[in-house]
């Protein structure tokens, strides 16, 4: 009788090489073959780790045109919300919680996320007088990878990121695709006694981290089954995809008869245009969700737009903050219709953002699963700076511990519950989260497994 022993190998596989004399890694996702025989676990026993990241987006949305809510803690996606509908079931969305501030001036545009994410209302304007909850996640969870978190802006501005320590410590947002393909998928060490280092991002990009690795895996996917040879190299067409498109930005285009020269534009600051946020977002977000699938970071923060957003669409001068404001109410729509379309492209990004965790295959189910995501805005309704309902979400399994697919009504609750269950989900040791009136040790127990 033969019996077929399930050979297991290291959890932190990866492949190694040579660049210009420096050496290159390239970290693998887990495969079935350092999980065990269900899919559920790694081979050794330990359970697959859980993630949790942030994702911002500014002034809300149109009253009334995101959600409807139904019985049972049911919903629907509604007009400005209707990228989100193919993951209905992997979202929570909270709806009429308040932020109190105590009789605390309003400082517009601020006091919302602060709130929202350090359950404090601050006293002046810029001031952070606690840690964001990610970073109290952080100091739980991510001493275990190469990146304690990954902070990523979509805006071209690193100042843009709502990741806090305190008011003098924030954590500065990765803008360009190049710069973070070149930190995750460059040369993973730098000798501290060495000379100055300057990375050559457009080489990097040029010449596949995987040609210098081809050797060893080779004989890497003769080791595995049919089944993780397949994944392997989905996951390698993967990294090859995105650097194919950060190789396109790097390149003279191709000459074009009908193409004539035109004046140059005023110098902006990178990222402004609606167009180039969507697409550095998208970049963006699959190297993260590749970085998060090899375990080189168990926290991150993404910011599609700033609270005070100053995006605009190419060829116009309105930035979206100042349309919530000069727009006026369309009498026969009933709202802001310019507005709401900026509104429906911060949702197409979050689709986007979804939709790349989701697409990672991860034991018996995706990456998504093991993954929770804390979706928040500034403002409810930022044509009068509400903050009574700002709108909330949460995306993901976090690893079987949230439930999903359920719409949660606040009741003018406040807002730290939600935060306060997000930090529970990733086990942080805390019993309550905030501050006077926003003080909470009561999480919402419906979506928690």
């Amino acid at each position: 009788m033969t019996f077929l022993i399930r050979k297991t190998m290291g959890r932190r596989a990866a492949l190694r090489g040579l660049f210009k004399g420096t050496a290159v890694a390239v970290a693998l996702p887990f495969l079935d073959c350092v999980l065990n025989e269900s899919g559920t676990a790694l081979a050794a026993g330990a359970p697959l780790p859980v993630r949790f990241g942030t994702w911002f987006w500014g002034l809300g949305f149109n009253p009334g045109r995101e959600l409807k809510s139904l019985a049972n803690h049911d919903f629907e996606f509604l007009e400005e919300a209707q990228p989100l509908v193919p993951y209905k079931k992997d979202i929570n969305y909270f709806s009429g919680f308040n932020t109190p501030l105590d009789g605390r001036k309003l400082h517009v545009h601020f006091s919302g996320w602060v709130g929202c994410r350090t359950g404090t209302a601050p006293i002046n304007g810029g001031e952070i007088s606690a840690p964001t909850l990610d970073v109290l996640v952080a100091d739980v969870i991510g001493g275990k990878t190469r990146f304690r978190s990954l902070d990523v802006s979509s805006t071209g501005d690193p100042k843009d990121s709502y990741s806090y320590r305190n008011s003098g410590s924030q954590n500065a947002g990765e803008v360009s695709p190049v710069s973070l393909y070149a930190r995750l998928f460059g040369p993973g060490y730098v000798d501290p006694n060495g000379g100055e280092f300057k990375p050559d991002p457009a080489m990097l990009a040029r010449q596949s981290v995987l040609s210098f690795v081809g050797d060893q895996m080779k004989e890497y996917q003769k080791k595995i089954g049919a089944a993780d040879r397949a994944r392997l190299d989905e996951y390698f067409t993967s990294i090859r995809q995105v650097e194919h498109q950060i190789n396109l930005q790097l390149q003279k285009p191709e000459p074009l008869a009908s193409c004539k020269v035109a004046k140059a534009p005023e110098e902006t600051k990178l990222g402004d245009e609606v167009e180039t946020v969507l697409v550095n977002h998208k970049i963006m977000t699959e190297m993260l969700a590749m970085a998060v699938a090899c375990d080189q970071t168990r926290v991150f923060n993404m910011l599609y737009s700033q609270s005070l957003s100053r995006l605009h669409r190419r060829g116009e001068t309105f930035i979206h903050h100042s349309l919530t404001h000069e727009e006026p109410t369309d009498p026969k729509l009933g709202y802001q219709s310019a507005v709401a379309w900026f509104n429906i492209r911060s949702m197409e990004a979050m689709a986007d953002f979804i939709a790349a965790f989701k697409g990672i295959k991860e034991g018996d189910g995706t990456l998504l699963d093991n993954t929770l995501i804390f979706a928040n805005t500034d403002t409810n309704y930022a044509r009068l700076h509400a903050l009574d309902a700002v709108p909330i979400m949460t995306v993901g399994r976090a690893g079987g511990r949230m439930k999903t697919g359920m719409h949660i009504a606040g009741n003018g609750d406040v807002i730290t519950r939600v935060g306060l269950t997000a930090m529970r989900a990733m086990e942080v040791p805390i019993e309550t989260w905030g501050s006077n009136s926003m003080q909470t040790a009561n999480p919402i127990t419906e979506v928690m497994a």
